[in-house]
Order: structure tokens, then sequence, then C-alpha cells
């Protein structure tokens, strides 16, 4: 009995966390000015504005719509994805982008798989991919970035291609480290980014090891 009211604590607790990520990206995404949506985010090949379509993809399409997409992109899910951003991205304004993230805080989709932990990891990330390119000072709340934090396994790393071997993450905004060898410094929520496999601009980080994790100055 215990356990389970643990687990389902836990999980309101996950579901406030993704509720709030949601509605405050979409605060920052109505402050953007039109040449922002238009940088290069921290996602190879997508513009900000590609991001945000993305971020709400899993809301707006339903499950045969997506598996219908799936097929064109010959069971590709990376295609699949990357064709439906650049479509979703051309056709909304960028005040509805905003809007379906407000609209949508409380609903319950999850990714295929890691449940409402990898929900608010796809929120964050993402929401990082954006702020973080453009040089906002926006911080991720500890609570969410402990959540994630404590998520991070060999499996996720690999997932996500993520390439930390001989390597130790160390916070220096938190208590938390991961990783064995040389240590890389930099705020929790720049190490989370290169937990999903991002490269950050340089200067982010400090340590031996953190020029393999810069970003080529030309964002590609």
């Amino acid at each position: 009995m215990g356990n389970a009211r643990a687990r389902k604590g836990r999980k309101t607790e996950v579901r406030a966390a993704i509720a709030a990520e949601r509605q405050e990206l979409a605060d920052l995404f109505d402050t953007l000015r039109i040449e922002q949506w238009n940088e290069q985010s921290l996602c190879a090949g997508w513009r900000v504005r590609e991001v945000a379509a993305h971020m709400s993809m899993g809301f707006r399409l339903s499950l045969p719509a997506t598996l219908g997409e799936l097929v064109k992109a010959r069971g590709n899910l990376h295609r699949m994805t990357d064709r439906v951003a650049r479509r979703d991205a051309a056709v909304h304004s960028t005040t509805a982008l905003g809007a379906f993230l407000r609209d949508n805080a409380h609903h319950p989709w999850t990714p295929p798989v890691g449940g409402f932990a990898a929900a608010l990891g796809h929120d964050v990330v993402h929401g990082l991919d954006i702020t973080v390119a453009l040089g906002l000072d926006r911080r991720v709340p500890e609570d969410r970035l402990h959540i994630l934090l404590d998520e991070i396994r060999p499996s996720s790393l690999k997932f996500f291609g993520a390439d930390l071997d001989g390597v130790r993450l160390c916070a220096e905004d938190l208590d938390w480290s991961y990783g064995t060898g040389s240590p890389v410094y930099g705020a929790a929520q720049d190490l989370l980014l290169l937990a999903y496999g991002r490269r950050l601009p340089a200067g982010r980080l400090r340590g031996e090891p953190s020029h393999r994790f810069n970003r080529p100055a030309h964002g590609a």
C-alpha cells in the first residue's frame, strides 16, 4: 500500500511539473520576436519554429494519424517527426504554436517509452533547445531537473546518442554528478542537454573534455 501511494504521489508530482513547464514555455514563446522564431535551435536542421511545432505533435495527432505519417515515412520515426515538424511549422502561426502548449498543459501524452518522466524530459529539453540557442537566461526549476537527472541511465544515453565515455558530469549548481572519468563542469541543465545528445555553444562548460561537446560555430 505504501509503495502504491508513493508511486501515485510521484506521478502527481511529475504531471504537475509537466503542466508548469508547458505553461511557462508557452508564455516565453509569446515574447519571441519573428526573427527569433527563425533562428537555428540546438536540434540540427530545425529552427525554433520547427522545435515548437514538434513539441505539440503528440497532442494534435491522433494515433491513427501518427501511424499514417509513419507509413508515409516508410517506418522511419526520425524521418516522420522531421517531416511533420517542418509541415506544421509552415502551416501554423507562432501564436498558435504557443497556444498548443498552453491549451494542452495537462494533456496525458507520453512518448512510446519512459512514461511521464520522459514526457517531462521531452518538454524541458526541447525548451532548452530553444532558449540556449537563443541565448535566453531561462533556468529550469530544480525540482524538474532532479526528476530528469535521476532518470539518466546507460540505456537512455544510448537512445539519445550521447557519448559520455570517459567523462564525469559535475553540476556546479546542484549536488549531482554522473559517470566516471575526466570531469566536465557546468550548470545542471546544460549537463542534462549533454545526456540528451546535444552540443552546446562554446563557453558554457569547463573541464579538459568539454571541447567534445561544443556546438559548431555555424550551428549545424
